[in-house]
């Protein structure tokens, strides 16, 4: 598209005059007539053939300078994580430039978890609400594309019944008569300076932005879906190893009782082994909360009430790690982030708006006309006689306005620079998710492995210290202290595991998901009203 530059006047932007042309009144419009009128319907053909278009030209914005290398971070990161012997401590390699499928989830090789997520593409209530706001933003398009880029015809008919006064009839009493119109009108708006054209793009950039968020919410909801299965994985791993715990515990306190009971040992034993029980029973509500709640927000997700039942349960040995992770390059990223691409899209909108608000500063050409015929008795409507037809051109210019069309465009422009900086915005962030999910799978499995160290270390001194409680060697206050130890560092294993899963899963969220390896987005709702009507 050609850009006009801002010019005073009409002929800086189009190289032509307007012949015929006279002001008529102050209020700012200019008829055509005699050789005028076919100067004026030639100048707006030109016009419009010419392509131009006041306002900026949209180009979506480069990459950030920065994002010319591999690195996310200030230092690259490694090629591979740290690995470990044992559930989850598996190397994952980082595959630089590699793509990322679209059903990325299914990395982790779990059939319940794919069924789930496509559950909740088919039935999330939030899937269907994107679905019908870019088919409102599609049906604006439309509707604003037939009203302004063709002529807009209208057809008329009328009958009415008058009575025409004694001084206009010359009789007494006047007459009474009737009146029989018909009548077809075309009027049409020569897009001059680009004001439709400007107008409708801003329109395109709205149905781009609709979509994108669409796809954001695929990508949203498929990663709530894969981390909250994650998490209720690892409530429920948590919960299993602290009852492991508890139902060992339970078994020394019932040892111990035997003990007090026959008086070998004192009170103070028995009162502090019914006090680490206590400690350990308190911790499982907390993980049973946590793990119904995990529950019922997948119910929600799937579009489901929590009372319904049907629902999968997860456990983290059922899901596998995977071993590579594609990492788009950084220079890429603005093309697969659907966030940014949505902030770009409200950018190309506030472009064009700037455009609107340029071109309002302008003439606007209209050109008009009708046919029809008038006649006193419904069989002479389409007499030839009664027929009746005009043709005509307008112009109307802005003249006076209190400057308040310049205020618009200024207001428009202010808007460009909002949009632009809400744009930076969002890149910003978008690069510093992907640097956080790096760094964090990085040191996931450095804490992985230190921690599956600790639980062995705790584990083998638990084992020797009640080896030793029991021949005598050591006091019982050494032994609950190292039973404590193995508990805490049992669960602090299970959510290191946990870790691992949920930030591979917002990797994957991070880098945009895939979705432009997906197929254009199924609107299931109007699937379903289709389905009906037929």
């Amino acid at each position: 598209m050609k850009t006009c530059p801002y010019a005073r006047q009409v002929r800086h932007c189009v190289g032509i005059a307007i012949p015929g042309a006279k002001q008529l009144n102050n209020h700012q419009r200019i008829s055509l007539t005699g050789s005028g009128l076919y100067a004026g319907i030639g100048l707006a053909l030109s016009l419009t053939l010419s392509g131009c278009a006041v306002g900026p030209d949209f180009r979506a914005p480069d990459a950030p300078a920065g994002a010319n290398g591999n690195a996310y971070t200030p230092t690259p990161i490694s090629t591979q994580t740290d690995s470990a012997q044992g559930f989850a401590g598996d190397a994952q390699r980082f595959a630089s430039g590699k793509d990322i499928p679209a059903d990325w989830w299914t990395v982790f090789h779990s059939n319940e978890l794919d069924q789930l997520v496509r559950a909740a593409f088919a039935h999330n209530p939030s899937m269907a609400g994107a679905q019908a706001a870019l088919r409102q933003a599609q049906e604006n398009l439309k509707a604003e594309g037939g009203s302004l880029l063709y002529p807009n015809v209208t057809g008329q008919l009328g009958a009415e019944r008058q009575h025409a006064s004694a001084v206009s009839t010359f009789t007494p009493s006047g007459e009474v008569f009737n009146v029989y119109t018909g009548s077809l009108n075309v009027s049409y708006t020569v897009d001059v300076f680009g004001a439709t054209r400007r107008t409708l793009e801003g329109l395109q950039a709205a149905v781009d932005y609709q979509r994108y968020q669409l796809e954001a919410t695929y990508i949203t909801l498929s990663s709530n879906v894969v981390v909250t299965a994650i998490r209720e994985a690892s409530a429920r791993g948590q919960l299993k190893a602290t009852k492991e715990v508890l139902e060992s515990q339970e078994k020394e306190l019932a040892v111990i009782e035997k003990q007090y009971a026959i008086g070998a040992i004192p009170r103070t034993t028995l009162l502090t082994q019914r006090n680490q029980v206590a400690q350990i029973r308190v911790t499982l509500p907390p993980l049973e909360k946590a793990l119904a709640q995990a529950q019922h927000q997948l119910s929600v997700y799937v579009g489901k009430l929590p009372s319904e039942s049907g629902m999968p349960e997860f456990d983290l040995e059922t899901l596998q790690l995977p071993q590579e992770l594609p990492v788009s390059l950084p220079s890429n990223l603005v093309r697969q982030r659907p966030d940014i691409r949505a902030s770009e899209a409200l950018l190309h909108e506030a472009s064009a708006q700037v455009g609107v608000a340029t071109a309002n500063q302008y003439p606007q050409i209209t050109l008009s006309g009708s046919y029809g015929a008038a006649a006193l008795t419904p069989g002479k409507l389409f007499n030839g006689n009664s027929t009746f037809w005009s043709l005509g051109a307008g112009l109307t210019a802005p003249l006076f306005n209190a400057g308040s069309l310049s205020a618009k465009r200024r207001a428009a422009v202010a808007a460009y620079d909002q949009a632009s900086a809400q744009y930076q915005t969002t890149v910003l962030g978008a690069f510093q998710n992907v640097a956080d999910t790096l760094r964090a799978l990085e040191s996931d499995a450095t804490t992985l492995k230190a921690q599956m160290d600790v639980e062995a270390l705790a584990r083998e001194s638990m084992e020797l210290t009640t080896k030793q409680y029991h021949l005598g060697g050591t006091s019982y206050l050494v032994l609950v202290d190292a039973e404590r130890n193995y508990q805490q560092a049992h669960v602090a294993l299970v959510q290191a595991q946990a870790a691992r899963y949920t930030d591979t899963a917002a990797l994957f969220q991070a880098l945009g998901g895939g979705w432009w390896n997906r197929p254009a987005p199924t609107d299931t709702a109007a699937v379903a009203a289709n389905e009906k009507k037929n």
